[in-house]
C-alpha cells in the first residue's frame, strides 16, 4: 500500500515531480479536489482510474494554466473557445475540443474529443505550471462517491491509494466545473456548473442543454463528457428528491420521514426535523451557498446509521441547474414533485 503524503503549499515541487513521474496527486481547484496526472501518459492516467474505480469509457478533463496552451492539444478550435477563456478563465469552465493526436485514447474515454480547463486556484495553477504538462484530473473520490471539497475528504477515499494530496483548503465553488461542447453546431451544456447556462448564453446566444442533464444516460449512450451517464455523488443511503417550492417540499418530507432517516433543508426549515439527522444546505435564496454545502452534507450521512435521505433542492436557475443535477444523480433521479 501507498503512504499517502499531506503536502502543504511548499510542497508543490515535490507534488510536480511526482507528477512527472507517473503518479497521482490530490490537487485543490475552486470546484472540488481533483485525483491529478500526467495527462499525456496512458500508464498515469490508467491509475487514476485504478485508484477511483472509474469506468473506462468515462473521459478525463485536461487542466492547463493558460488559454495558448489549447494549441498545443486541441485541432480546429473555434473562436468562441477563446472568448469562453477570455470571460471565464481561469475558472469553473471546461471547453470539449477535438483533440490532438498526442493526446491519448484512454485519456479522452476513446473519443476524437477532450475537455479542457484553467482552473482558479493558485496552488493548482502552480502545480501545472511546475509540472509543465497538463493534469488530467477527475474527482478525487471513489467513484460514484460525493466529491471531495476539502483534503479530509479526499483522504477519507484516497489515503493509501494516492502518492500525495496537496492540501489547498476548502473548494470556494464546491461542484464541479461547466462542461459545454463546442464541437457541436450549437454549443451544447453536458454539464452544469459554476459558469451558469445564463452565462454561456451570455457569450455564445443559443445553448442546448444535454438531455443527461436532466435525465439518466440510456444504455449504448456514450458519455462525451464526465458525470453524464454513470450514478454519482451518492452516499450509502438511498436519496430522495423533493422538487417544488420551498415550503412545500419541507412540508412533504416532514409528513413522510421517520427518525432515523437523513434530512437535507434549507436552513429556514431546520427546526422542523428536531427528531432526525439533519444537514443545512444553506438559505433557500442563497444557491452559492447551498452549492458549497452540498457535497459536505451528503458526505456527513456515511458517518452517520440513517437509513433514508431526503433532500429539498432549488429551482434551476443560475447554479441551481447544477445543485439539482448533483441532487437527483446522487438520487438515481429519485425525484417526487410536490
Amino acid at each position: 500500500m501507498i503512504k499517502t503524503a499531506l503536502l502543504q503549499e511548499e510542497g508543490i515541487l515535490e507534488a510536480a515531480r511526482i507528477i512527472q513521474a507517473g503518479g497521482l496527486v490530490g490537487m485543490p481547484t475552486e470546484t472540488v479536489y481533483g485525483l491529478g496526472a500526467n495527462g499525456l501518459d496512458p500508464a498515469a492516467v490508467a491509475r487514476i482510474f485504478e485508484a477511483k474505480g472509474r469506468p473506462q469509457d468515462n473521459p478525463l478533463i485536461l487542466h492547463i494554466p493558460q488559454a495558448d496552451w489549447l494549441e498545443r492539444y486541441c485541432r480546429n478550435i473555434p473562436k468562441a473557445a477563446y472568448r469562453l477563456a477570455e470571460e471565464f478563465w481561469p475558472g469553473p469552465l471546461t471547453v470539449v475540443l477535438p483533440r490532438r493526436s498526442n493526446v491519448p485514447n484512454r485519456t479522452t474515454g476513446g473519443l476524437d474529443t477532450v475537455g479542457m480547463r484553467c482552473p482558479n486556484h493558485p496552488l493548482a495553477l502552480a502545480l501545472i505550471q511546475a509540472a509543465d504538462l497538463p493534469v488530467a484530473a477527475p474527482s478525487g473520490n471513489t467513484s460514484g462517491k460525493p466529491s471531495p471539497t476539502t483534503a479530509r475528504h479526499m483522504l477519507e477515499d484516497m489515503d493509501g491509494k494516492i502518492d500525495a494530496i496537496l492540501d489547498g483548503g476548502p473548494c470556494s465553488v464546491g461542484v464541479e466545473s461547466t462542461i459545454v461542447d463546442l464541437t457541436c453546431h450549437i454549443p451544447r451544456l453536458l454539464r452544469p456548473g459554476g459558469v451558469t447556462l445564463e452565462h454561456l448564453q451570455r457569450v455564445l446566444g443559443e445553448v442546448v442543454v444535454d438531455p443527461a442533464v436532466t435525465r439518466l444516460m440510456k444504455s449504448g449512450e456514450k458519455p462525451k463528457a464526465p458525470g453524464m451517464k454513470y450514478r454519482h455523488y451518492a452516499p450509502k443511503a438511498p436519496v430522495t428528491v423533493i422538487a417544488g417550492t420551498p415550503r412545500k417540499t419541507a412540508r412533504y418530507i416532514f409528513e413522510h420521514c421517520s427518525p432515523e432517516d437523513g434530512i437535507i433543508c434549507f436552513d429556514e426549515f431546520r427546526d422542523l426535523f428536531s427528531a432526525q439527522v439533519v444537514e443545512p444546505l444553506g438559505s433557500a435564496n442563497n444557491l452559492e451557498e447551498q452549492a458549497r454545502r452540498l457535497f459536505d452534507a451528503l458526505r456527513a450521512f456515511d458517518h452517520t446509521e440513517v437509513t433514508a435521505i431526503w433532500a429539498q433542492c432549488p429551482d434551476c436557475k443560475g447554479i441551481g441547474l447544477a445543485i439539482t443535477n448533483r441532487l437527483n444523480k446522487a438520487a438515481g433521479f429519485h425525484i417526487v414533485e410536490v
